[in-house]
């Protein structure tokens, strides 16, 4: 009688879901469509594209307006893409994370009392990326000029109406501001008075920001004028960005205020295209970045899913909700402890963790009755035919890779109660998502992050340090593969997200939310890939997420980062039967009206022509179509 209840109950809200009026009207086009974070961004994307520009340099423009704009991010943070090129007809993997700098070790952290590095400052700097990674796909796949593509950023840097989101996040963050004192310079519009940062609707001015820009733009010039390509020239500001006067300023202002950031550090990086990452499910080919990302946690949920018959439980009913919590979760602990930069030893076993074969092991052990709050690494070794060489580790961590003994305890106490409010804040740790297509076939989903505020501007370059760092860990015994080291890039949390049906563009998708994020994607493909719903119904369908999980933002100490086993936050109007169902299986239950995060997604209408475009009711994303 229960699982026909359940049933009941899923294909109710099934049902009433996929009646429901969304709050935002879907987006169509069928030229082009621009969505990314903030409005006045989106419309850079459209005035791109009206210039005739291409979905990369609109997704240029965007990236580079909302990085003026400190949507979460700034110009010094990281970027992330993946690009469709219709010519190939392939799917490729943009890598502009920054790296640790010179002098970033384990015994460097640990020597000032850090479990991780810390999460503000300079000491929390990458290497810049994100205008390395605009700079490399403008030239590479683009059609305009910089000049063109920075022509709104730049316009909003001499002066835009700041909103107060943005406002309202200097004004809680003066106090950390004002110990750098490049930042309070720009920050602190109104020193002295009772509300130091900018007001809403007031505009905010970055003149050193402008000038960096400016000088991008005349590196850019100079090239042309002695007869270089564009691609060439696009590449002379890119050089004045990471070996010139900008780069120097950069080094100067990081520097004086105690970062580690070098010259070398900077001339040494280079953006990277690498193979993205892919599964089917179900006739889908999914695409996510490599595992310096969080990206694969996906694929294996996927993985995992495949197992199960989804649409028959229902959306959001009880047993649904459970076996996602434990698919996520059994991914989670694969990304906690086997992730990190596959430039540097040790060799993540990618080709095991995105095994059918080894989903299916992982599907087995999920109880259909009850939460495994014990949940730990698998071995995916045996599956591209090796042998662990961590199982003493694993076992000194206090995780038992018998099977049969279901023992994945670790020693550490999982169920540490600090606040939850805390815990939930650093579990969503925001960026912002751009995401473009053309009638041409170009399509791009860009994850960009870092520098977000209260951030530390470098010296008088008007231009935010990343505080990626933190992703890193000291302790190998957490996570082998992603010890900190100078020269790595940490594994992040960043997850742009494509899919292809058929050989064709079937989604492109992102979201913001530190370790939530591929959470929330992972449901949204699903909303529409079992559940039939629109694209914008998707993007504000109520979701859940999982606390079963190691943090990867926030708080310097191990028990900041802890997971919490069992806890789930459900959308507040998750039924009562269902609330009820969850307690029972050992869920610990916390609530928002709001759960579904601020996901951006394009969806291709082949049969028609066109193209759908969704834009989160949960943020201040925005999208525009033509």
């Amino acid at each position: 009688m229960k699982h026909i209840l359940s049933f009941a109950v899923g294909l109710l809200l099934t049902g009433s879901v996929l009646a429901q009026q969304t709050q935002k009207p879907p987006l169509h086009g069928k030229n082009w469509m621009a969505i990314t974070g903030k409005p006045l961004a989106a419309t850079a994307g459209a005035m791109t594209f009206q210039k005739g520009g291409n979905a990369v340099d609109a997704a240029c423009a965007m990236l580079a307006a909302t990085c003026t704009m400190w949507d979460v991010l700034s110009w010094g943070g990281e970027t992330q893409a993946l690009i469709y090129n219709p010519k190939t007809k392939k799917v490729i993997a943009l890598n502009a994370m920054g790296v640790a700098p010179t002098g970033a070790t384990p015994e460097f952290f640990k020597s000032k009392g850090y479990n991780f590095p810390p999460e503000y400052g300079p000491l929390a700097a990458t290497t810049p990326g994100t205008p390395g990674g605009l700079m490399h796909m403008l030239a590479n796949y683009g059609t305009m000029s910089l000049e063109q593509v920075l022509a709104p950023a730049m316009d909003l840097a001499a002066g835009y109406p700041i909103d107060a989101q943005t406002a309202n996040s200097m004004e809680r963050g003066k106090e950390q501001i004002k110990q750098w004192p490049y930042s309070k310079k720009v920050f602190l519009t109104h020193p002295g008075e009772k509300r130091e940062a900018p007001e809403a609707g007031e505009i905010f001015v970055q003149k050193d920001l402008l000038q960096t820009l400016t000088k991008l733009v005349e590196a850019e010039r100079a090239a042309l004028k002695k007869g270089k390509s564009r691609k060439d020239a696009i590449m002379a500001a890119y050089d004045r960005f990471y070996t010139g006067d900008i780069a120097k300023e950069f080094v100067r202002g990081a520097q004086e205020q105690g970062g580690l950031i070098t010259l070398q550090d900077l001339a040494r990086w280079k953006p990277l295209e690498e193979e993205p990452l892919s599964v089917n499910y179900k006739g889908i080919d999914v695409y996510k970045l490599q595992q310096w990302t969080q990206g694969p946690v996906l694929l294996q949920a996927l993985n995992i899913l495949e197992n199960f018959d989804l649409k028959k439980m229902g959306y959001n009913s009880a047993p649904y909700i459970h076996t996602l919590y434990q698919a996520m979760n059994l991914s989670f602990a694969d990304r906690d402890f086997y992730y990190g930069d596959s430039r540097f030893a040790p060799e993540e076993p990618m080709k095991g963790l995105l095994s059918e074969a080894y989903a299916r092991q992982r599907a087995s052990l999920i109880k259909m009755d009850q939460n495994n709050p014990n949940i730990g690494p698998g071995d995916p070794y045996p599956f591209e035919g090796k042998t662990n060489p961590y199982l003493k580790l694993l076992k000194e961590r206090g995780y038992e890779m018998d099977t049969t003994k279901r023992n994945f305890a670790p020693k550490h106490d999982t169920r540490n109660e600090s606040s939850l409010a805390e815990y939930q804040e650093r579990l969503w740790l925001g960026t912002t998502t751009v995401e473009a297509a053309d009638k041409e076939g170009w399509v791009v989903s860009i994850t960009p992050s870092g520098g977000w505020l209260p951030a530390t501007i470098a010296g008088n370059t008007g231009v935010g340090m990343s505080q990626r760092m933190q992703s890193f860990v000291l302790d190998a015994s957490l996570n082998p593969f992603n010890v900190v080291a100078p020269g790595k890039r940490p594994r992040v949390t960043l997850t742009p997200s494509m899919a292809l049906k058929d050989g064709k563009p079937f989604l492109s998708f992102a979201v913001q939310g530190g370790d939530t994020q591929d959470q929330n994607l992972l449901q949204f493909f699903l909303n529409m890939a079992e559940f039939g719903m629109t694209v914008q119904q998707a993007s504000e369908a109520a979701n859940f997420n999982t606390n079963q999980l190691w943090l990867s933002l926030g708080g310097t100490k191990t028990d900041d980062r802890k997971p919490k086993p069992g806890q789930i936050l459900l959308n507040d109007t998750t039924p009562e039967e269902v609330r009820a169902q969850l307690k029972k299986m050992g869920y610990i239950l916390s609530f928002d009206d709001r759960t579904s995060g601020p996901i951006n997604a394009i969806y291709f209408d082949w049969t028609h022509g066109s193209f759908w475009g969704g834009s989160s009711n949960h943020g201040e994303d925005y999208g525009i179509g033509w």
